[in-house]
């Protein structure tokens, strides 16, 4: 239905449902968003009149292809990829690619749909996009994945560029896939230029990318609390994940003088009481990025942790819970669990970790609630200055990239709390920041180009 017939967001969501059957986390992730952006667009005929949020809702273009390859018992496989290059009004597309089983069109429209407004709000010149593939890293030898990359891009390197569609790394993509990947575009293309960020630091990467997500999700979380007078100092932490966004997660969270009690993967979750100090999470940092371990060797390594089998962290009480996993990690019933423990902050460090039901609580609660969108802007926020200095053939040291990365999440703070104020209410609404903050920019843009 179009907004200018709609008198709420169920009118809305009903037509977009129609329009994307089977989609069910797309459809999650323009719930959410439309709850707070759908009120402010009927207040502002400019952007109901041009069909703003309609647009917004429809992908540029998805590209689905075939990756065929060989395994190292010479057997045909063969895959299914997308690219799904959602809104490039203020800028190249930007997003990262996923490999793993449960990928679908359907995660990808709601991960290409977020990263347009999250890359809004680091005010660098990005579009949003995403892409991945139903591939599966684990379990296969490198020669695999990298015939796998190798066939991808392939096909992938006509649709991308460092002026149309910069991809990136996400879950089952770390540095050797990127590597793999950015090999074949350089050997199709002829060209050395930042297509692809997530680079290693020998051709082209940014210091401090691979920390990023995790060192900028803590610096929100820290905003927040500063906004009220706190800090994370002190505070007990609850991390789900165990891969980079929670790893350095957790380190940020020690450095600033918080007790980091949890870390988890898709086995279970360890319970550490003593605190996991920079010595333990340089045992997880082995243990994953080196070894390809399982979490539960952390509670054979260090007695004071014990390893719950099949569970997620949120029963544990903390003051701060950081979902640093995956998408509807914490359930409605989490949520409540976390609230009655006492937990003072969420800040999501993975995309749309929260189910529907679960961020209402938190929002109902008045809690600090930082929706992904603003938390975990981090990452995108150094591959897009990852961009600036490929663009000029320089590389800037890790001190200036993290000063320029806190400033950047300090600055989404700001346009939060702008935009997430309410008239006599101390308490931010950061949902409703970040989703108006976010869609203003890109609404402006759409509206200065006219019909297209």
């Amino acid at each position: 239905m179009e907004l200018e017939n709609c008198q709420s967001v169920d009118d809305f969501m009903s037509g977009l449902v129609k329009r994307n059957p089977g989609e069910p986390e797309f459809h999650q992730a323009v719930r959410e968003f439309a709850e707070s952006v759908v009120p402010f667009v009927l207040e502002h005929p400019q952007y109901q009149e041009a069909q703003i949020l309609e647009r917004m809702t429809e992908p540029d273009r998805i590209v689905i292809f075939r990756v065929t390859w060989e395994d190292d018992q010479n057997r045909i496989r063969a895959n299914r990829a997308w690219r799904v290059q959602f809104n490039n009004s203020i800028g190249p597309y930007k997003g990262g690619m996923r490999f793993h089983t449960n990928v679908t069109q359907s995660v990808l429209k709601f991960l290409g749909f977020e990263q347009t407004f999250k890359n809004s709000l680091t005010g660098l010149p990005m579009g949003g996009a995403k892409g991945g593939s139903n591939f599966n890293p684990k379990g296969k030898s490198n020669n695999e994945v990298m015939r796998f990359c190798q066939s991808l891009m392939t096909e992938l390197h006509r649709h991308i560029g460092e002026d149309t569609d910069v991809p990136a790394g996400d879950i089952g993509v770390g540095a050797r896939e990127i590597s793999y990947l950015f090999g074949q575009y350089k050997r199709l293309e002829n060209r050395f230029v930042g297509t692809l960020t997530g680079k290693g630091l020998a051709f082209g990467g940014s210091l401090v990318r691979t920390e990023a997500t995790g060192y900028g999700c803590v610096y929100f979380c820290e905003d927040m609390f500063n906004h009220v007078g706190e800090s994370i100092r002190g505070k007990t932490v609850g991390i789900s994940g165990s891969g980079n966004v929670a790893i350095y997660a957790a380190e940020k969270s020690v450095e600033l003088g918080a007790k980091v009690l949890t870390l988890s993967d898709s086995s279970g979750f360890i319970h550490d009481p003593d605190g996991i100090d920079a010595e333990k999470i340089a045992f997880v940092k082995d243990l994953k990025e080196v070894r390809r371990g399982r979490i539960n060797e952390y509670a054979e390594k260090f007695k004071s942790a014990s390893f719950h089998e099949g569970k997620r962290p949120w029963s544990v009480p903390v003051d701060v819970a950081m979902p640093c996993a995956t998408q509807n990690e914490v359930s409605g019933d989490e949520a409540r669990t976390l609230l009655a423990n006492g937990v003072k902050a969420v800040c999501e460090g993975a995309n749309m970790p929260t189910e529907l039901e679960g961020v209402h609580a938190f929002v109902k609660a008045g809690i600090l609630y930082a929706p992904a969108k603003a938390a975990n802007a981090g990452g995108v926020a150094v591959s897009g200055l990852e961009q600036s200095q490929n663009a000029l053939r320089l590389s800037w040291s890790r001190e200036e990239v993290d000063e320029r990365l806190k400033t950047i999440m300090r600055e989404i703070h700001a346009q939060c709390v702008t935009y997430g104020s309410k008239a006599k209410s101390e308490i931010v609404n950061y949902v409703d920041g970040a989703n108006i903050a976010g869609f203003v920019k890109v609404a402006e843009a759409m509206l200065a180009y006219g019909a297209v």
